[in-house]
């Protein structure tokens, strides 16, 4: 309805809901005011007389006070003393319901957007221009070979015809930025930045402070406007791509030994994707799976996870600095009858992601943003990608990868969305105002095309679907896989009684690999090349790094040498590049543990002897056989004064003519 206000300011209007609180109106009238005091404010239905305070109708709406369509209402109010206190000017009501708030700058003087450190891929996609290189048309085209026209002249990153032509359906993050902001002349307007960051949260404190503080109080000024459900744009992360085969090949052992689901991290790093125009890659070089508890149909752990930040710290020194760059689950239940195939569950007529799901995926993103110039306070969004291990329809295993969108993200931050018991939708919440943790949810909407065609909005309370939050990702792997780690045979981390990650088991290995007798130095040895190759192999394997790192016998910095020795491109084709990590007192403490640990030589072999590698029980065969023969060359005794015993092949070290086993003669 239609409410007129007269002041010593002039006449006004504004269109006002009749179940509007009013505080609602109270915040509309200060923006008319000059410096006005809200204290002072009185409102009447008469020119003069009937004044009443407006302070004194908190909580009350404009219909209980018998307003209608059309009435003007007369307002009187003392203009606030001019002070110079920061906090009266920033609480002035001249300030509008649309003002940004002001950032502030740093020690430096500079603007966190000015001083924030991007991801390597976005640096990259700031210096191209992001074109859409065309061929020349030979129908249209009338120009020479070096001319250009219409017909063939480069695309915008964002051209709609472009993304519908090849079935793209979201913009990329860096073509939605030159989209929204494109490239000028420098002016003053275009150095802002560009993106604003949502959020659903009531503002604290109140801009035009009329009132108590939220949950006291409420105004249009500080409450979150209505929301409209709706696709998002872009995406941050337009591919997903696991840089081998084998990686999920290791991580899907432990679900096929046990039936048990697991959950993991995905270790990687943002790459250019040519196939989207300014698009992004997310690629994957490793999982770390976290302490988990897995169930036939679910799994529970514990977010943060406690070994994070010594895991990000260690990802950070590899060759190509790696981080974690999304998760990755599995939701897979054989069928009853072919064991062999999986159940296909996760399609157009059930859902792709469940609610809960949606929610755990909004709130992890909202807890690792994308460091961004583009934003006023330094980051924006996350590339944070959500991974599904599911069933096909024909009983295969396949990966899904999703994020959801920045309203969802935003809406979770608020406390607005909630789980229901069907996975396809989600609830929204109820205005809470009775506790500490306070929550306002405004008007939610959706749009929908209806039975005959037409578009049509819906309000979202109580529940909307949970499609509404989702942004697919595309995902694969390389035709010609290039992995930064040549091995993926180390135990896998927090599989107790599956895989078991041991000192002793490492150790084993390098007696194998015969890395206790490698000098430091190539120059040392020129013929040792081919066991080099084969413990670079053996090295460069994140599970075995990120192992070793946590048994204490490697110093930290020779860790993070390590890590970044294991991820070097070309480790297997030069061999010198070991060089400075066998050097390090951290891998010469690591051998010295593997020289005492390997097994002293059988009793009795000369110097050489292999007899240890034998089965005990044909050891024994065989010296029977040469007791009985005699013994072996040289008499009935072994070397060292040791006398076998040719009834049950004891070896005697005494000097007796008995077996101290079985008493019989020893010849």
């Amino acid at each position: 309805m239609l409410i007129r206000i007269r002041s010593k300011d002039g006449n006004f209007r504004f269109e006002m809901a009749p179940t509007a609180d009013i505080s609602e109106l109270l915040a509309k009238i200060l923006e008319t005011t000059v410096d006005g005091d809200p204290a002072s404010i009185t409102i009447s239905n008469q020119p003069r007389g009937n004044e009443t305070k407006a302070s004194q109708l908190k909580r009350r709406n404009l219909e209980s006070l018998g307003l209608k369509h059309g009435d003007l209402i007369f307002v009187t109010y003392k203009s606030q003393a001019q002070e110079p206190a920061p906090q009266e000017t920033a609480s002035s009501s001249s300030v509008p319901d649309s003002a940004a708030p002001a950032i502030p700058a740093g020690t430096d003087g500079k603007r966190p957007w000015e001083t924030v450190q991007e991801d390597p891929v976005d640096v990259y996609w700031r210096t191209q221009d992001g074109k859409i290189p065309r061929e020349r048309n030979a129908q249209f085209c009338r120009h020479g070979a070096k001319g250009m026209c219409d017909y063939c002249m480069p695309l915008e990153p964002y051209d709609a015809a472009h993304h519908t032509e090849n079935q793209i359906k979201h913009l990329s993050y860096h073509a939605y930025l030159r989209k929204i902001a494109p490239k000028s002349s420098g002016s003053a307007s275009s150095l802002l930045p560009p993106l604003n960051p949502l959020s659903y949260r009531v503002k604290v404190p109140c801009p035009v402070q009329a009132h108590p503080p939220w949950p006291g109080g409420i105004c249009t000024a500080c409450q979150p406007s209505a929301i409209t459900l709706q696709s998002q744009p872009f995406r941050m992360v337009d591919h997903l791509e696991f840089a081998s085969a084998s990686i999920i090949d290791r991580f899907l052992k432990a679900w096929r030994m046990t039936g048990l689901q697991r959950f993991g991290f995905l270790i990687g790093h943002y790459e250019p994707y040519e196939k989207a125009p300014m698009g992004i890659k997310a690629v994957v070089e490793a999982i770390y799976e976290p302490p988990q508890e897995g169930e036939l149909d679910g799994l529970s752990l514990g977010v943060p996870w406690e070994d994070e930040p010594r895991i990000r710290e260690l990802s950070k020194h590899a060759a190509t600095p790696l981080t974690v760059v999304g998760y990755v689950f599995t939701d897979l239940s054989p069928k009853e009858d072919d064991p062999s195939k999986n159940v296909y569950k996760r399609h157009p007529g059930s859902f792709y992601l469940s609610c809960l799901e949606a929610i755990f995926a909004a709130t992890l993103q909202g807890a690792n943003p994308t460091p961004s110039k583009s934003s006023p306070d330094g980051k924006f969004a996350s590339r944070l990608v959500t991974a599904v291990l599911t069933g096909t329809v024909d009983g295969a295993v396949e990966v899904a990868a999703y994020q959801v969108s920045e309203q969802a993200a935003a809406m979770v931050d608020a406390d607005m969305l909630e789980a229901s018991v069907d996975p396809g939708i989600v609830r929204v919440k109820e205005d809470d105002r009775s506790t500490d943790s306070a929550r306002y949810v405004p008007d939610v909407f959706f749009r929908y095309k209806n039975e005959y065609g037409l578009e049509v909005s819906k309000t979202a309370k109580p529940c909307f679907p949970v499609e509404y939050l989702l942004v697919n990702v595309s995902n694969g792997t390389p035709q010609n896989p290039t992995p930064m780690f040549h091995s993926a045979e180390f135990s896998i981390e927090n599989r107790p009684g599956l895989e078991d990650q041991t000192i002793e088991k490492v150790l084993r290995s390098l007696q194998q690999l015969g890395a206790p007798d490698i000098p430091p130095s190539t120059h040392s040895n020129g013929g040792d090349s081919h066991k080099r190759v084969e413990l670079a192999k053996w090295l460069s394997d994140w599970h075995l790094v990120a192992f070793l790192g946590t048994t204490g016998l490697i110093p930290e910095a020779d860790i993070h040498l390590m890590m970044r020795t294991a991820s070097l491109p070309n480790l297997l084709e030069d061999v010198k590049l070991l060089d400075p990590l066998l050097a390090t007192e951290g891998w010469q403490t690591l051998m010295t543990f593997a020289r005492e640990s390997a097994p002293a030589p059988a009793a009795g072999a000369p110097s050489g002897s292999a007899d240890h590698d034998i089965d005990p029980d044909i050891m024994a065969q065989i010296r029977a056989q040469e007791a009985a023969a005699g013994g072996p060359p040289g008499g009935s005794s072994a070397a060292g004064g040791i006398r076998i015993c040719p009834h049950c092949t004891f070896e005697n070290e005494h000097g007796g003519s008995d077996c101290e086993v079985c008493g019989l003669p020893l010849s």
